[in-house]
């Protein structure tokens, strides 16, 4: 049995949803249908435009009121973690001992709101040859189109800083996780916030490209695949609409001569395999000394046996299915090349034996692997990894670089000489002798076909959601 919605939250209220079909989303543990949403048309979207621009024109929401209004929601959130975490679990798949991903958009929220006494929203400078007073205006309605893998926290890695920069955001979930999403719009409407605050419209592509090219949004906030970040900026860019993109990633962990394998081996781990691999900051190139590549394998392959695959309610589960039928055969399309480009399958290789439901994919590892194969430059979004050899850590550095990638990385060995490779790798945020793991203060995106802008960043990341206004006196 599945749950159903007809309706969406705009502006702050239920309405019924006028699209024309539903949007399925398919527990990919069981391959059992578990929620359909109506897909919001675009009557709601020009309804949450007109809110959204009612709001701002109205200049009523003061910015102590949005810190208090978001500090309520933080409360309203971590009392529905249940049922979040229950929907988030049968839309994807999210083992039950992973962290708990409301936890940390609680956890974010309430960073962002403990900034708020320190945001400038004015100031005065007395300049070259006269005075200017330079006001930090909300840069307008936000559209936040999110991504499937962390759908609760990109939405508000998204909402929040741009809701404390005074901007009223129209949240766009993906089709694959559009009904936890239903319960992030109660939390907002229990705290209570301004009408025309927040609107969440779960759509596929056509009303969701209506939105981003919609005349009365004027930023896009997108986190998702590298071509659909291409037709988001394409989109924009007709009435110059601010855009930032968080897009794919092709992610290096280089192993320098020196790690202790033992120390190293549980990020290693977690950096491969996180979500089920479905995560753009993925370390899924692994860059390891020539002479210690044997000694490596033993290490990762026997710290991989301890990765249990398998039913998300199930307690002992560290990695779960992937997302969809159509991301599995993705997943198992490239494993096929790899075999075919001529890389040693060293590990894994597809389902689990003896699994015959759901979207099961075995940790994958292959060796032998040139850079410029497919499965080393294309990303995947699945638990494939690729172990390349290295003489000289130059050579590293090097084929690090080489990839129309740079989104994130690691370095894992002696911490001050893996400062220093790390900040020769063009990835716009790594870590070292850890993965994945980024703090909520520090600036998060890529270069290249990465992304353009950064979010997250603390005062910087909310400030991102302001102009300048420049008045000369």
């Amino acid at each position: 049995m599945f749950a159903q919605r007809e309706d969406v939250f705009v502006a702050g209220e239920w309405v019924p949803a006028t699209g024309d079909r539903y949007l399925e989303m398919v527990n990919p543990a069981t391959e059992q249908l578990a929620y359909r949403v109506r897909e919001a048309g675009r009557a709601e979207v020009d309804a949450a435009v007109l809110a959204a621009r009612e709001l701002l024109a109205s200049g009523e929401w003061p910015a102590k009121d949005r810190a208090a209004a978001l500090g309520r929601f933080a409360d309203e959130l971590a009392r529905r973690e249940g049922p979040i975490t229950e929907a988030i679990r049968n839309e994807m798949g999210a083992p039950v001992n992973r962290q708990s991903e409301v936890q940390g958009a609680v956890g974010l929220t309430r960073f962002l709101v403990s900034l708020a006494d320190e945001l400038r929203f004015e100031e005065r400078r007395e300049g070259a040859f006269r005075p200017s007073v330079i006001r930090r205006v909300p840069v307008g309605v936000v559209a936040a189109v999110v991504p499937w893998n962390a759908p609760l926290f990109l939405a508000l890695q998204k909402a929040i800083p741009a809701l404390l920069a005074g901007c009223p955001v129209i949240i766009k979930p993906a089709p694959e996780t559009a009904y936890d999403s239903t319960v992030l719009a109660e939390a907002f409407r229990a705290a209570d916030l301004p009408r025309g605050a927040v609107s969440i419209l779960p759509a596929d592509r056509e009303v969701s490209e209506y939105l981003v090219a919609h005349p009365g949004v004027d930023k896009i906030s997108f986190t998702g695949s590298t071509a659909t970040g291409r037709r988001v900026a394409e989109l924009a860019a007709r009435e110059f609409k601010r855009v930032t993109l968080e897009l794919g990633g092709k992610s290096a962990g280089i192993v320098l001569p020196d790690a202790d394998f033992g120390t190293i081996m549980p990020a290693v781990v977690t950096g491969t395999t996180v979500n089920s691999g479905q995560a753009c900051s993925l370390l899924s190139r692994l860059l390891v000394p020539r002479a210690r590549r044997a000694e490596f394998m033993a290490a990762y392959t026997t710290a991989l046996d301890n990765v249990i695959v398998g039913e998300p309610t199930d307690a002992v589960t560290t990695l779960g299915p992937i997302v969809s039928r159509r991301q599995y055969d993705r997943v198992l399309s490239y494993i096929d090349l790899g075999r075919q480009e001529g890389a040693t399958l060293a590990y894994g290789g597809g389902r689990p034996a003896g699994v015959n439901v759901g979207f099961y994919v075995r940790p994958t590892v292959f060796t032998d692997v040139d850079n410029t194969m497919r499965i080393a430059q294309e990303e995947i979004f699945g638990p494939v990894v690729c172990v390349l050899d290295y003489d000289t850590v130059d050579e590293a550095v090097a084929v690090a670089n080489a990839s129309p990638f740079g989104l994130s990385g690691a370095v894992f060995g002696d911490p001050d000489q893996a400062i220093e490779v790390a900040l020769r790798v063009r990835a716009g945020a790594q870590t070292v002798n850890t993965a994945v793991d980024f703090d909520f203060d520090a600036p998060y995106g890529g270069f290249k076909a990465s992304g353009a802008g950064r979010e997250l960043g603390g005062v910087e990341g909310i400030m991102s959601f302001t102009e300048p206004l420049t008045v000369g006196v």
